[in-house]
């Protein structure tokens, strides 16, 4: 392990600052930001690069560090510059920058009846990253995002996926790629909509599915509509009537394992 870093001022820590607050950065330099033992210990579980690892022992303590973790990859930092480092608290003194692994539609290794999830537009990294969390939860073969606007290793999205962004296939394409992908795969499109919809728990989801969903605030667009095989709905009994994308997500998929299980 190098020697200490006791400055913020030092060149490896205002690389990872600015790799923390920017995406375009992000996506030139194809690294991101990891924080926490259970977040790193999944990233690398996963086979990501590891690049850089900053370890704080005040925090971290005298334990070893993973063996996964190649030696002369680790750095020892002083308690404030990991304080100035550090996103968010509670990360237990350890954060790396990671090689991003950008995947393909065609990269992705699909189950004989493959579960999906498809969002259009998703804008808040915390509920991509929760939807991640569920979709990792049942077993979903992945997660397909259509024209983005949110960045896929944005610390937000990893902090709320609670490493679910490491476990589960994420791909970015556009809505027109996806929907020829699916269709080209055999895989039913079933939107979450209001209009013209029927109760999702009605709807078979034991053959290759896909689940699609757009924002909370304008829905999905035409283009997924009319590409749709069905159109399902969660029933709202109160005076709202839609629930946080995150949480639609994890109820339909959950119903998709329900119906296989039978």
């Amino acid at each position: 392990m190098e020697t200490m870093i006791t400055s913020v001022q030092n060149p490896k820590v205002k690389r990872l600052l600015l790799l923390q607050q920017k995406s375009a950065e992000r996506r030139k330099a194809g690294l991101f930001v990891v924080e926490g033992r259970r977040e790193v210990e999944r990233c690398v579980a996963k086979g990501f690069d590891i690049d850089t690892v900053f370890v704080c022992r005040d925090i971290y303590g005298e334990g070893q560090l993973s063996d996964s973790l190649p030696a002369d990859t680790c750095i020892e930092v002083s308690r404030n510059v990991y304080d100035r480092m550090a996103y968010r608290g509670g990360t237990e003194g350890i954060i790396a920058i990671v090689r991003t692994r950008m995947l393909t539609l065609g990269d992705l290794t699909l189950s004989d009846h493959p579960l999906l999830v498809v969002l259009e537009s998703v804008e808040k990294p915390g509920n991509l990253g929760a939807v991640l969390r569920s979709a990792d939860a049942a077993g979903a073969d992945a997660v397909i995002v259509c024209d983005p606007l949110t960045d896929l290793y944005n610390p937000n999205l990893i902090r709320s996926s609670t490493g679910a962004i490491f476990s589960v296939p994420c791909v970015a394409c556009t809505s027109e790629e996806c929907i020829q992908f699916l269709k080209d795969q055999d895989i039913r499109i079933l939107t979450a909509q209001l209009q013209d919809s029927r109760l999702y728990y009605d709807t078979d989801m034991t053959q290759g599915t896909a689940i699609v969903m757009g924002t909370e605030a304008t829905g999905l667009t035409d283009v997924w509509r009319k590409a749709a095989d069905a159109h399902i709905r969660i029933p709202m009994l109160g005076i709202l009537d839609s629930l946080n994308v995150s949480v639609s997500a994890a109820v339909l998929l959950f119903e998709a394992v329900r119906q296989r299980k039978d």
